[in-house]
């Protein structure tokens, strides 16, 4: 089968190049080579020449890995549409899902109209007057991924602080997320078509005294940093049996509720008084080798290639009808023929 690798030629082929995008394309093009398909890049850039590369290339499927263009994360979606517009199959979830979930206060929305629990929120635009919802509350931006934003300020205790970081936030950002700040244990859950893979917590336990257990930008990204050893992932997470159920529902129902295919992740806090709560819904999760839906596949008995190969059948088997089929089909619910 002929596979095409979508990725950000922007960050990936810099004059300082992304390495981590490199490595993760190299992974899996290896992988797929080995389990006997043929692989072309289409390093993705703002203009549209890839597209018509794309378009001549006539590949069986797309192997999405572009998170964004030149790490812009709101150029993420419209690249996927054009996956849409030729017909081509690829892996992850759609662009309307991709682009639903890059707007939190719009999924937020989305789950708690579906009674999912998701801790009070407000979006805070430039010239708003500031809204409690109570305190600890952290704020971060409404539409950005990889916790960009995010640091130990995020997360304030009373609404002088608030403001401040609010106002800070506002010469970057239109839009910022103020939500009350759940303290307690941080879960993830990953999906897999529809598989839930065995549940991972981050582990707070070395974080130093004083700071806020949260997954930041330099837990993320900053490797030897303090808050990056203070964040360790243990998988599978001490829950009782009961509580893991819970959470797995829950999950799924965000899932659902967003539109979620292929695979993905959803983040959630457990408060003081065991009740689950949603952080986000990530329909685009890091699939790379040491990344956390990898960690939580090999818990489950996948193998890495075991997993990639997995999220290429997921895709595969939801081609579904052609377009003339279904142009057929759509007549015929609608009194015609």
């Amino acid at each position: 089968m002929k596979i095409g690798v979508l990725f950000d030629g922007m960050s990936a082929l810099a004059p300082v190049p992304d390495m981590q995008i490199l490595e993760s394309v190299e992974q899996i093009e290896t992988i797929l080579a080995d389990a006997g398909h043929h692989c072309v890049r289409f390093p993705v850039d703002g203009e549209a020449r890839w597209v018509e590369r794309l378009r001549r290339a006539r590949v069986d499927l797309v192997f999405n890995l572009c998170e964004g263009i030149d790490g812009v994360a709101e150029l993420e979606a419209p690249s996927i549409g054009v996956l849409h517009l030729l017909g081509v199959p690829f892996t992850g979830a759609s662009a309307g899902t991709l682009r639903l979930c890059l707007d939190k206060n719009l999924v937020n929305t989305i789950l708690d109209r579906a009674g999912i629990p998701v801790p009070r929120w407000v979006v805070a635009r430039p010239g708003d007057e500031i809204t409690s919802v109570g305190f600890p509350a952290i704020a971060k931006p409404a539409a950005e991924d990889a916790s960009l934003g995010i640091e130990q300020r995020s997360v304030v205790r009373s609404m002088r602080a608030l403001k401040t970081r609010v106002a800070a936030m506002h010469q970057i950002w239109d839009e910022v997320l103020i939500q009350r700040f759940i303290s307690g244990r941080e879960i993830n859950v990953g999906i897999v078509g529809d598989r839930v893979l065995p549940i991972s917590e981050i582990d707070f336990g070395a974080m130093p005294r004083g700071k806020w257990n949260i997954v930041s930008y330099s837990s993320k990204w900053e490797t030897g940093s303090v808050e990056d050893l203070g964040t360790s992932p243990r998988c599978p997470a001490a829950l009782p049996e009961e509580l893991a159920s819970e959470i797995e529902q829950i999950a799924l129902a965000a899932w659902a509720a967003v539109g979620g295919s292929g695979y993905g992740r959803v983040d959630l806090r457990i408060d003081e008084s065991g009740r689950p709560w949603v952080l986000e819904v990530n329909a685009n999760a890091d699939i790379s080798a040491d990344a956390g839906l990898a960690r939580m596949a090999k818990v489950a008995g996948l193998s890495y290639p075991e997993l990639i190969l997995a999220i290429v059948d997921v895709a595969l088997a939801k081609r579904g009808i052609d377009r003339s089929d279904r142009w057929e089909r759509t007549l015929q619910l609608s009194g015609v023929g």
